[in-house]
Formats: structure tokens, C-alpha cells, sequence
């Protein structure tokens, strides 16, 4: 799952995923923009205010001077930040927070155009250039990925706490699903703690469909076709599977929405330790 990505198919995908987010916070009056969220301390504002401070800090932009007239917010105080990419986020945050929802719109609309102007500019060896991201050193390209990732996954966020539903599918999903599924057999391994020569397999039904099939033998890796019967298959919703992997909600929450055949104790413990994303 670490194909060699287009740059002309994933740029297009980004700003297709920037439209998304556009048409679902177009309409918010300021009492739904203050819709509180599935994240830990954040409203709808407050999601749309993360994208535009990551957007922004791709451009080279600094977060906003504080407000003097504002009690200052030691943002490392907060109980879900927990690192210095998280500190960085919680900036943003707090210093937009004071916008209305409208001026926010606005600036969201500005920096999508800006990043949009720069990612058409630039040049493949720009994209090919190894750079610091979330996960670690990789190429601009793989970058973007997750960014698609993380904005895909903030539609999602932003859907749910208005309570509508979006096309969790296409091609926005399914190569921001690439980027996801690609952490799920470390997660297996070190936060589900399953053991060697486990064969688990995760049968996604809904807009995602698929079956992953992951292997430990080692370490865990995906297979096309195990070697023998599957120690756990775990049958789940994608859109679940996702927002589990995401920390958004817990297995607890969905108990009749989670099937699990075989080693139950295995496969119990892999729901309930799927959060990875940051």
C-alpha cells in the first residue's frame, strides 16, 4: 500500500476533497459552526481552523499573533495534546478561534486557493523531495497523501457532528483508505498484541468494501491469501473501521455492528485497540 502515487491524480483528489469540506460549512450559521465534534475539545470551527492552520503552515505561513484582549491558552496544558505536532494544531486553533464563522469560510477559501496556486507550480523534483511529516521523513508526494487523509477523515468529523452523511467512497476515500489501511498491521501487532502466526482478517462491508488479510509472522504484514484458516475474522462497517482506527468512537459503542468469528478474545482485543491517528 505505498504505490508510487500521481501527482496530477492526488493533487486533483486534494482539492476535490477541499470542494467537500466547502459545501458542508457553506451553509453554517455561527451557532452550527460552534457544533461540538468527536475530538477532544474541538467544534466544527475548530476542525476547519486545523486545516487552515496545516494548510497554512505548508505555505509558510505563522499562526495569527494572540488576541491581547484574551486570556492567553497554554495550549500544552490540554489533556489531548500530547505532542509537539498537536501543539502546533492547538496554535492555530486558539488564535482563529475568535473568528466569526464567516470570516473563518473566508480565510479557509483563501489558503485552499493559495495551496492550490503552489501545488500547481510545483516541479517533480519538488514532489519527490524528502520532507518532514507526521509520519516520519517521506517524499512531498507521500505528504500529501496523508494530508488527503486528514482532511478526508475532518469531513468525515464534520458530517457526523452536524449529523449528515457524505460519500464516504470514490476516489478521495479509497486513496485516503490506502493511507490508513497502510498503519493497520503495526497497530495489529503492537497495540492488539497479536501473536505470531495469527491470520486475521478484517471484512469491511459498505462504501469501503474489501477484505484485509493480515499475517503475523515476525511481523505483521498483509497477505493476499493466508496459509491456513484465519485465526479471527472480524466483520465491521468501513466507515466504523475507519472512525475506530481514528479514536473517534470505541468498539464499546458498536457492539451490534461488529462480528467476530474465531478466536473471540483475539478479535475483541483488536477493536478495542485500533485508535492509532494522532
Amino acid at each position: 500500500m505505498t504505490e508510487t502515487i500521481d501527482r496530477a491524480t492526488l493533487i486533483d483528489l486534494l482539492s476535490r476533497q477541499w470542494e467537500a469540506i466547502d459545501a458542508l460549512i457553506a451553509p453554517l450559521d455561527e451557532q452550527r459552526w460552534r457544533t461540538p465534534s468527536s475530538l477532544p475539545g474541538w467544534t466544527v470551527f475548530d476542525i476547519v481552523a486545523h486545516v487552515i492552520g496545516t494548510e497554512s503552515f505548508l505555505l509558510g505561513d505563522r499562526p495569527p499573533a494572540h488576541d491581547p484582549t484574551r486570556a492567553k491558552t497554554d495550549v500544552r496544558t490540554l489533556p489531548y495534546v500530547r505532542n509537539e505536532t498537536a501543539v502546533l494544531n492547538e496554535i492555530w486553533v486558539d488564535r482563529l478561534r475568535p473568528l466569526p464563522g464567516a470570516r473563518l469560510l473566508e480565510l479557509y477559501r483563501e489558503v485552499i486557493d493559495r495551496r492550490r496556486t503552489a501545488l500547481a507550480a510545483m516541479d517533480d523534483a519538488e514532489w519527490e523531495k524528502e520532507t518532514v511529516s507526521p509520519i516520519g521523513q517521506v517524499t512531498y508526494g507521500r505528504f500529501m497523501r496523508v494530508r488527503l487523509f486528514d482532511c478526508w477523515m475532518h469531513e468525515l468529523d464534520i458530517a457526523d457532528a452536524l449529523g449528515v452523511r457524505v460519500a464516504e467512497g470514490g476516489p478521495r476515500g479509497e486513496m485516503a483508505f490506502a493511507e490508513f489501511a497502510g498503519s493497520i498491521p503495526r497497530v495489529v501487532a503492537k497495540k492488539g498484541e497479536a501473536p505470531d502466526g495469527a491470520r486475521i482478517a478484517f471484512a469491511l462491508t459498505g462504501p469501503l468494501a474489501r477484505t484485509l488479510r493480515i499475517q503475523v509472522a515476525g511481523r505483521a504484514s498483509y497477505v493476499d491469501a493466508f496459509d491456513g484458516p484465519a485465526t479471527v475474522e472480524i466483520t465491521v462497517d468501513s466507515g466504523l473501521f475507519v472512525r475506530l482506527g481514528g479514536g473517534r468512537t470505541t468498539a464499546e459503542e458498536h457492539v451490534d455492528e461488529i462480528t467476530i468469528e474465531g478466536d473471540d478474545e483475539l478479535g475483541q482485543r483488536l477493536v478495542r485497540h485500533l485508535a492509532f491517528t494522532i
